[in-house]
């Protein structure tokens, strides 16, 4: 963590006539946390976030620039990763890009593997979405420049909708600035071609990559700025008009929870409400939605901003009580029908959460459990997940179970 981050906790307590160990009384922390944080420690932004709670500011007030951690062991990845760069970042000269490679340039068949590279992201297969989308992008590129009139508008629509995905996925496996390159692109080609919903699309994507980088003031200006523009009116919209404007809220909702910014989230959670409201099912369409959103996905968000708020056992009996009651109960899910699989098991684990900070460790380890059976390689990229094998080693007392040395090997978790 940087010095400046340290520094900027410290000013703002002793602004608020906070000494360490008021502060950590206000915050729920130990004593210890706060003298690590001022200490210039590794803090998580969870924590950051509980401290800025009691101290009455955004978490975005106590972030300073830094110099980055070494980057060690990364070989592998920027092998993986030269086919993607060779696409989104390709080096540029005098006359433009250099070098650039070139698909076969037709579209016939791109959509169907599109929609392919989609299911396969969707059933957290990211091997087989790494391989397929390169070549995927070169040809939907390549078909966007060779196409003319009507064609080239739809070969622009399935280049943006390719680019989405490739976005999608590299923001997965947080490889940020890959992602960055292909929804922006993903967004421009969109506008380019006059489909104002397709961009908008990409906005609730470019959301969910700025709270992925704990860039949370600007994914609610965002979100909330795109959200106003595209307001449909509820007697007339379409149900995927409906369903992005109500992503963009709940990116607002997120980004302002994460920021402690209690009013501002009230205020988007009841806008992603009203959105909802008139939605009877889950709509999981692409390219309707980004994520997915309805009545369970928007009730699976208000019970996460729960824990987010704060971490105690009240807070984490609430979040069971609820966790599979009314909206969420499996009856509600019979008739609404599933939200799309990674919000479900995104929800799964902070139900699992919840089971660690109330002790319940075998809880937990059954939620880890069943998210790893559907949901593996997806796992591996959850930091939350990580943090919950982290909680159950460090206050297990007895040896671990098969199961538990078995997931904590496929998190890199050690105790």
């Amino acid at each position: 963590m940087s010095s400046e981050l340290a520094s900027n906790v410290k000013r703002y307590r002793l602004a608020a006539g906070f000494s360490q160990e008021s502060l950590a009384e206000a915050a729920g922390l130990s004593v210890k946390t706060v003298q690590k944080v001022e200490q210039g420690g590794d803090a998580r932004t969870e924590t950051l976030h509980t401290l800025a709670r009691a101290l009455k500011v955004t978490t975005s007030e106590l972030f300073a620039a830094g110099s980055p951690a070494p980057v060690v062991g990364d070989e592998a990845t920027r092998r993986n990763l030269v086919a993607f760069r060779s696409i989104l970042m390709p080096p540029l000269g005098l006359d433009g890009p250099v070098g650039t490679p070139a698909g076969d340039g037709g579209a016939a068949g791109a959509r169907q593997q599109v929609a392919h590279a989609l299911s396969l992201y969707r059933a957290s297969e990211l091997d087989s979405v790494a391989r397929a989308l390169p070549g995927l992008l070169q040809r939907t590129q390549t078909a966007v420049t060779t196409a003319e009139g009507e064609e080239a508008r739809q070969a622009a629509t399935i280049h943006a909708e390719a680019l989405y995905v490739a976005g999608k996925y590299l923001t997965q496996v947080r490889q940020y600035d890959l992602a960055y390159m292909a929804i922006a692109e993903g967004i421009r080609v969109a506008r380019t071609a006059g489909h104002q919903h397709l961009a908008t699309i990409g906005v609730v994507g470019m959301g969910w990559l700025l709270l992925r980088q704990n860039r949370f003031g600007e994914c609610y200006a965002l979100a909330v700025a795109t959200a106003e523009r595209v307001e449909p009116k509820i007697s007339e919209a379409s149900r995927t008009r409906m369903a992005v404007w109500a992503e963009l809220w709940m990116r607002a909702a997120a980004a302002a929870v994460r920021d402690n910014r209690p009013d501002e989230a009230k205020h988007a959670r009841k806008m992603v409400s009203r959105a909802v409201a008139g939605m009877e099912s889950e709509d999981d369409s692409w390219p309707g939605s980004w994520g997915g959103v309805g009545p369970i996905t928007a009730e699976l968000k208000r019970v996460e901003d729960i824990l987010l708020v704060s971490r105690n056992s009240a807070d984490a009996r609430e979040v069971l009580d609820r966790a599979d009651e009314g909206v969420l109960s499996a009856r509600a899910r019979r008739q609404i029908g599933m939200p799309s699989g990674s919000n479900w098991v995104r929800h799964r684990l902070v139900v699992a959460s919840a089971h660690t900070l109330l002790g319940a460790h075998q809880d937990a380890m059954d939620e880890l459990i069943r998210v790893r059976r559907t949901r593996g390689e997806w796992m591996r990229h959850q930091p939350l997940a990580r943090k919950v094998m982290g909680d159950i080693l460090k206050t297990r007392s007895r040896t671990l179970t098969a199961d538990m040395r078995e997931v904590a090997a496929h998190l890199g978790v050690s105790g």
